[in-house]
């Protein structure tokens, strides 16, 4: 059974790179550190001129942000991602690979971390922990995305594994210690750095192992404590001081500072204190049997209701207490998942090894089994009605290759902000030519050679000067009606609208082609109006509607993203 556990464990790295190929693309909340991995990989980090460097090359300057956010996590990721740049064809898989690079990481320390649970609650626990894992699908989804809070996912999930093998090996006294400290450290680092919700993580933790006489404050918890916030504040302040070009900056601090203590975060809307347990947990725990039948199993059976205490007790206890801040996200609390997963897998196991005892475990047991297989397939629908939420960077890559352009011309391309919330980024521009200030200061007509320029500006009284439109050969917008100017709708790329539920007997709408500014059908050949996915959904609705009596989900398409074209500039092409 320990051998073919590795084939359990490898759906969890197999499922997360499904979800990066089925969907591509990034949102705004991936945008500070996917833009950040580009520059450092394309442009480089300057030793001379550096104000000058990053005013010229850097996405971050052009685009602040609220808050200042750190460069350790796309230093990190940009030092894993380097060795393998050579091997890729184009910056646009280049992002395929960064992604990759952060998704396969996450995946080898929940492999890592599900090691340890078959070690502590035994072997089958072990394969229940990578199948109810690999089917849950914000794990999967999000694994691969830059956020800073799956950089913090990776950390606090090997201080995850830390805990466990702490709690399985308590004879050792010397090794339990060891890993005390390390899993203490790594939250306090990861909180330092990249997440500063972690801190109430490592205070319950922290709280827990003193309060049942696991951890000494001498040799423990203060060595602990200490080393992670000194390494911490060693590596993010020396960095983003020179990123930022201001010192002293410690950026998780600013934006602790802002959105907490100064309540800037309620802006983001704000939820009851139960959010968390009511609706958070139960959805990315995903599988209802988890939460409702293994996890109490776990607690009520005396061999593993120790061991189950020790992961839920300090994560049920953070969840709590950050359930009394006002704004909340599923994000904030994605860490305990891992816990609540191995504590599952522990009631599954027990469960399963009892299948031909009694008729109620084989019941179980069978229900277990489907319960699973329901999740995959769950997640699978979740996951393509989630990937068509990107039309920005859909819009993006058929203008560029889709569309057909002469070449030795220059063209320009206004994107607005809908285009770049929803999947624009820098490794899907197209920059031949100069790619560093260094390149334009030295050699300027390398600048000259670019056939594509890129335009984000969002000032009013700019976007009201027909003078600023005029110079414009494409724009990719949401609202046609705003661009100044005569435009002609060459493309219209739509997205995720919604769903429904549709009752025997009740149509599914049907697409219908936009006639705005007199969209011509033609000009590119046959226009996709809908993604890959729409379309396989569509015909699961012939085949299985029928076996469901009439009853369907609907999944609705919208036009979000129209590819406009200055209809001057291409009036020839046009006749």
């Amino acid at each position: 059974m320990a051998g073919i556990n590795w084939l359990f464990y490898s759906l969890i790295p197999a499922f997360v790179l499904i979800h990066l190929f089925i969907s591509p693309y990034t949102k705004v909340e991936e945008s500070f550190n996917i833009q950040a991995v580009h520059d450092i990989l394309i442009h480089g980090i300057p030793d001379r001129n550096a104000e000058q460097f990053f005013t010229a090359n850097y996405d971050h300057i052009s685009f602040p942000g609220s808050v200042p956010r750190t460069f350790v996590g796309a230093l990190i990721l940009s030092g894993l991602s380097r060795p393998w740049v050579g091997g890729v064809d184009g910056t646009a898989r280049l992002q395929l690979l960064v992604r990759g690079v952060l998704g396969l990481s996450n995946a080898a320390a929940l492999v890592w971390f599900g090691k340890s649970v078959q070690r502590a609650f035994g072997t089958s626990a072990g394969a229940w922990f990578a199948l109810l894992q690999a089917s849950q699908f914000h794990v999967m989804y999000y694994a691969s995305r830059t956020l800073p809070n799956m950089f913090a996912f990776l950390f606090s999930t090997i201080a995850l594994r830390g805990l466990m093998e702490a709690y399985a090996n308590q004879w050792d006294s010397t090794r339990v210690s060891k890993n005390y400290r390390l899993s203490l450290y790594l939250l306090t680092f990861s909180g330092v750095v990249f997440r500063s919700e972690l801190a109430i993580l490592v205070a319950t933790t922290t709280l827990y192992l003193f309060a049942t006489g696991r951890a000494s404050i001498t040799k423990v918890i203060l060595p602990a404590g200490l080393g992670g916030l000194f390494i911490g504040l060693l590596c993010t302040v020396p960095i983003d001081s020179f990123f930022w070009q201001s010192f002293p900056l410690w950026p998780e601090w600013t934006g602790f500072y802002y959105n907490t203590i100064q309540g800037h975060s309620t802006a983001w809307g704000v939820s009851p204190w139960h959010f968390y347990f009511a609706n958070a947990l139960p959805r990315l725990m995903l599988n209802p049997l988890t939460y409702l039948v293994c996890i109490p199993l776990a607690l009520f059976n005396p061999a593993t209701r120790s061991k189950s205490l020790d992961l839920l007790v300090p994560s049920l206890s953070f969840i709590a207490i950050y359930s009394f801040l006002p704004h909340k996200e599923w994000r904030f609390i994605l860490y305990v998942i891992p816990g609540f997963t191995a504590t599952a897998a522990a009631g599954a196991s027990w469960i399963w090894n009892r299948r031909t005892k009694s008729i109620i475990y084989a019941g179980l047991s069978l229900a277990l089994v489907g319960s699973v297989l329901v999740s995959f397939v769950a997640s699978t629908l979740i996951l393509g009605i989630s990937s068509l939420n990107y039309p920005g960077g859909e819009a993006l890559d058929f203008l560029q290759h889709q569309i057909p352009h002469p070449p030795g011309q220059q063209y320009q391309v206004y994107l607005d902000n809908l285009a770049c919330q929803t999947g624009v980024t820098r490794f899907l521009e197209n920059h031949d030519g100069a790619e560093t200030v260094l390149d334009v200061l030295e050699a300027p007509e390398l600048a000259n050679r670019r056939a594509w320029a890129y335009s984000k500006v969002e000032d009013p009284e700019t976007l009201l000067n027909p003078t600023f439109w005029a110079k414009f050969d494409y724009v990719l917008t949401e609202r046609p009606e705003k661009i100044i100017g005569a435009w002609e709708v060459i493309h219209i790329v739509y997205g995720f609208g919604g769903i429904r539920v549709l009752r025997p007997g009740t149509p599914s709408e049907k697409l219908i082609a936009e006639e705005v500014y007199h969209t011509r059908k033609a000009e590119i050949g046959q226009t996709r109006v809908t993604s890959d996915v729409a379309e396989a959904w569509k015909v699961m609705e012939q085949k299985l509607r029928p076996l469901l009596l009439g009853w369907w989900v609907e999944v609705r398409m919208e036009p979000k993203i129209r590819i406009l074209a200055n209809h001057q500039k291409f009036a020839l092409q046009w006749q």
